[in-house]
C-alpha cells in the first residue's frame, strides 16, 4: 500500500490533541492543547469543565495540526478518532467532530480504543528508529492516572489481539501520585512534582506495605474462569498510609503552608518545591514513589515470567517518571527482557498514538459504522 496519512484526533480527557502520522511510522505532526491551568484550581479534571474547553479548542487543533503537517482535509487518507475509555462529554466532542469530517470529505473513520493507543504510542516511535522486529508475545504495562492494566499481546494479521492479566482493584498508579501530591499540598498534576523532589530524599525512611491480592476482583465473577493467572494492583491504602503519617507526625499545619506558598505560584519551579519542603517531607515523598515503583515493576516482571514474553512494553502517563524508567530498564536487563517507553511526549495522552494505532485497522479495512458512539468503559481485546 502507499504511504497513508491519517489524522488523529483525542479528546478522552483534558488533553485536545490533534496529529498527522504517515504509514503508523512517522510523525507529520503532533498538536496537544492542555487545559492543566484550567484544572489546577480544582486539584483534578472537572469533566464539564474539560467537555466545554475541547468543543473551543477540537478545531484550532486540527487545523494547525494539517497546517504543520502541510496536508489538507482533502490529502488526508483516513480519520482516526478516539472511542473510549474516557471522560463521556469528552469523548462526544472529539467523536462528534471526526464523524462530522469524515462524512463532509467521504474519507474512512476509525474508531480507536485509547489503551491500545498508548501501547501503539511505543510501536511508533520504534518503527520511526527502523525497528519493526517487535517478538511476540508482548507484555504491556499501560500506566496512567486513569489506568493500571497489564496486556498480553499477540500479532493476529495486521492488528493485534490483547488479553488483559491485570488491572488496578481500586486507584490507578497515576492516580495515586496526584492525590497524594494534593494531600501534601504539591498542586496538580503531582506525578511530575513527585518524580523530581523524590531524588532529595531517603527512599526507606518510611514503610509502606502495598495491598497484595488474594482472591478475584468481584468485576471478573461473571466472567469465565481463566486458566492464566492474574496480576492485579491496588493502591488506594497506600494514600491512606500517607494520610495517616501526616496525621501522626503533625505535618497538616506544614502542608497547608505548603499548599498556600505554590498555589501563588503560577508555575512552581524545583527550586520552589524545595523550599516548601523539609526533609520529613522529602523522604515521605521519595518513601512513597519507591513503594509504588517496585510494585509495579515486581508485579509485571512476575507477569512476565508467568507468562513467558518476549518484549516489554511500559506506557501511558506514569511510563515518564523517571525512577520508574531506570528500574524497568535495570530489572528487566537482569531477566533478559526488552524492554520499551515512549519517548516522555508520547507518554502522556496524544493524538499520534491514536492516528498510529489506527494504521492496521486501515490496512484491514476495518472501519466504523456511522452510528458508532462513545465508550467510556470500552474493553481492550
Amino acid at each position: 500500500m502507499p504511504d497513508a496519512y491519517i489524522l488523529g484526533i483525542e479528546t478522552s480527557c483534558d488533553e485536545t490533541a490533534a496529529a498527522v502520522v504517515r504509514s503508523g511510522e512517522e510523525i507529520v505532526s503532533n498538536i496537544v492543547a492542555s487545559q492543566i491551568a484550567l484544572h489546577q484550581p480544582y486539584g483534578g479534571v472537572v469533566p464539564e469543565l474539560a467537555s466545554r474547553e475541547h468543543l473551543r479548542a477540537i478545531v484550532p487543533a486540527v487545523r494547525q495540526a494539517l497546517e504543520k503537517s502541510k496536508r489538507t482535509y482533502a490529502t488526508v487518507d483516513a480519520i482516526a478518532v478516539t472511542q473510549g475509555p474516557g471522560l463521556a462529554g469528552a469523548l462526544l466532542v472529539g467523536i462528534s467532530y471526526a464523524k462530522a469530517l469524515a462524512y463532509a470529505l467521504e474519507k474512512p473513520l476509525i474508531a480507536v480504543n485509547h489503551l491500545e493507543g498508548h501501547i501503539h504510542s511505543v510501536l511508533l516511535e520504534e518503527r520511526a528508529k527502523g525497528n519493526h522486529a517487535v517478538s511476540f508475545p508482548v507484555l504491556a504495562l499501560v500506566v496512567s492516572g486513569g489506568h493500571t492494566h497489564l496486556y498480553l499481546a499477540e500479532k493476529h494479521g495486521e492488528g493485534w489481539v490483547y488479553e488483559n492479566v491485570g488491572h488496578t482493584r481500586d486507584d490507578a498508579a497515576g492516580e495515586a501520585f496526584d492525590k497524594t501530591a494534593k494531600l501534601l499540598g504539591l498542586g496538580y498534576p503531582g506525578g511530575p512534582a513527585i518524580d523530581r523532589l523524590s531524588a532529595y530524599g531517603n527512599p526507606t525512611a518510611v514503610k509502606f506495605a502495598i495491598s497484595q491480592m488474594k482472591h478475584r476482583d468481584r468485576r471478573d465473577l461473571n466472567q469465565p474462569e481463566s486458566v492464566r493467572p492474574h496480576f492485579d494492583f491496588s493502591y488506594s491504602g497506600i494514600k491512606t498510609a500517607v494520610l495517616r503519617h501526616v496525621e501522626t507526625h503533625n505535618m497538616r499545619e506544614r502542608v497547608e503552608k505548603r499548599r498556600k506558598a505554590l498555589s501563588a505560584l503560577a508555575q512552581p519551579k524545583l527550586e520552589d518545591y524545595l523550599a516548601s519542603c523539609d526533609q520529613e517531607t522529602l523522604d515521605l515523598i521519595a518513601s512513597f514513589q519507591r513503594a509504588i515503583v517496585g510494585d509495579l515493576v515486581s508485579k509485571t516482571l512476575t507477569a512476565a515470567r508467568a507468562c513467558n514474553v518476549a518484549t516489554l512494553f511500559v506506557t501511558g502517563g506514569v511510563a515518564a517518571n523517571a525512577e520508574l524508567r531506570r528500574t524497568f530498564e535495570s530489572e528487566a536487563a537482569k531477566e533478559g527482557l526488552p524492554a520499551y517507553f515512549p519517548s516522555r511526549p508520547l507518554s502522556t495522552d496524544n493524538a499520534a498514538m491514536i492516528a498510529a494505532a489506527a494504521y492496521p485497522r486501515l490496512l484491514a479495512r476495518q472501519f466504523a459504522n456511522a452510528d458508532f458512539c462513545a465508550e467510556p468503559g470500552l474493553v481492550l481485546r
